[in-house]
């Protein structure tokens, strides 16, 4: 095979892997603008609404020789990639900043090793518990950090972000056994289409309608929640399992490593507060990332 050819063969995951990061990345800012005007689960409902819609096309092409035959699939990996996540980061962004919610979600690829060793039989050796134990100290750091950039109480809405990583750990790892049967590219628009009632009925039962007709900023919100769902949870998501599909969960989760840094970056055009603590929890993550990757 060519030198040319092995380096494009290397070089194009990677830039795949940043391309999905600056997508990921920028989705908390996102959902931040999308709770000036509407409660988390009217987020959450809207952004699976307007993903499912996006990807509508693709969903009702493959519905009959796909999710036929695997909907309990599509249903099982709907709510633990898209649904519960969604509404999981919506209630977190009312307690925490979009630029400490991508901190800590920087995790996941510790969460989907953890995940895939205990329950998907991946190999784990002693040497990668100091890069778990690194990643676990920099999460406890961002943990406790309070509003004057000290260390504080313990801020529970941390563990909805936590809680999301898990839930990442579990979709990638069942993804990569899931795409032997099923083409990639229509995991994502059969998942969403699985979950389009649920957010159907969310939206109704919340009286969605009045909340866009009394509130000042709706449109502006609706604009972000819509750049949000048709960028992050629709055509990142398939470029997402495309790259579980040519790589590995862990290699795919990895887009963690600059998704801190793009939230950062919009946390800090947006005037968030950041404190030298925040980056040493991150930091710490990070480190602990790559201990893993090193060591796996």
């Amino acid at each position: 095979m060519p030198i040319n050819r092995i380096k494009h063969k290397k070089i194009f995951p990677l830039l795949v892997l940043i391309f999905l990061s600056s997508i990921w990345g920028s989705s908390f800012i996102l959902i931040k603008k999308g709770l000036l005007s509407f409660t988390p689960i009217q987020v959450a409902g809207l952004r699976i609404f307007f993903a499912s819609i996006v990807l509508l096309p693709i969903s009702i092409k493959f519905i009959k020789s796909n999710f036929k035959l695997h909907w309990k699939q599509f249903v099982f990996l709907g709510l633990i990639s898209n649904l519960i996540p969604a509404f999981l980061i919506a209630v977190a962004q009312t307690k925490i900043n979009s630029s400490l919610a991508g901190m800590l979600n920087s995790l996941t690829p510790i969460t989907t090793m953890i995940i895939g060793a205990i329950f998907f039989k991946t190999k784990f050796n002693a040497k990668l518990s100091l890069g778990l134990l690194t990643g676990l100290v920099g999460t406890i750091v961002l943990s406790f950090v309070s509003s004057n950039g000290n260390f504080g109480s313990f801020n529970f809405y941390v563990l909805f972000v936590i809680a999301i990583t898990i839930l990442y750990g579990f979709s990638g790892n069942i993804i990569k056994d899931f795409v032997k049967d099923v083409n990639p590219l229509v995991i994502v628009p059969l998942e969403l289409l699985a979950m389009m009632p649920i957010a159907i009925i969310v939206l109704l039962s919340s009286n969605i309608f009045h909340q866009i007709e009394i509130q000042k900023d709706a449109w502006f919100s609706l604009s972000a929640i819509f750049i949000l769902a048709a960028g992050s949870s629709s055509f990142a998501g398939i470029i997402y399992i495309k790259l579980v599909d040519k790589t590995t969960a862990v290699f795919a989760s990895a887009s963690t490593y600059l998704i801190p840094v793009v939230a950062i970056m919009w946390g800090l055009i947006d005037n968030e507060a950041l404190f030298p603590l925040h980056f040493l929890g991150v930091g710490l993550i990070i480190i602990g990332v790559l201990l893993v990757n090193k060591f796996r």
